[in-house]
């Protein structure tokens, strides 16, 4: 997918998210008292309802666990097609981010492919894709 994205409304509760590419470090909140991972980001640990939450640095590597091509151009400057993937973060057990596997020909991605993030900036924003592991 190229040209602009939309871009997510930057909040107190997700700002570490998505300006973590800033230092190339992909980041997710964990909790304090009971080491749960959480995405989305929110204020509170769904898993022990601790508000002792802050953002963790993660390896930046992951899983496809599903995806699919995209054929539908949703708006003039988009090229398609491009893949939407779910991709299990290594580190963070339970997070599985929807994003986009890039610089990667359509048929040359695979269920269980090894990926890694690579950001890409948009205004203030750092974008975490993902590209297929070396």
């Amino acid at each position: 997918m190229s040209g602009p994205r939309p871009l997510p409304r930057l909040e107190p509760d997700n700002r570490f998210f998505w300006t973590s590419g800033a230092d190339g470090r992909l980041r997710f909140l964990q909790c304090a008292d009971c080491a749960t991972f959480i995405h989305p980001p929110r204020p509170i640990c769904p898993h022990c309802l601790s508000e002792s939450v802050a953002p963790a640095i993660v390896p930046g590597t992951g899983v496809v666990e599903t995806y699919t091509v995209n054929h539908q151009k949703w708006s003039p400057d988009m090229a398609v097609p491009f893949i939407i993937a779910r991709v299990a973060i290594d580190g963070a057990p339970g997070v599985i981010l929807t994003t986009n596997i890039i610089d990667c020909p359509v048929d040359a991605i695979a269920f269980g492919d090894k990926v890694a993030v690579s950001f890409v900036q948009q205004d203030d924003v750092w974008l975490p894709l993902f590209k297929k592991a070396v």
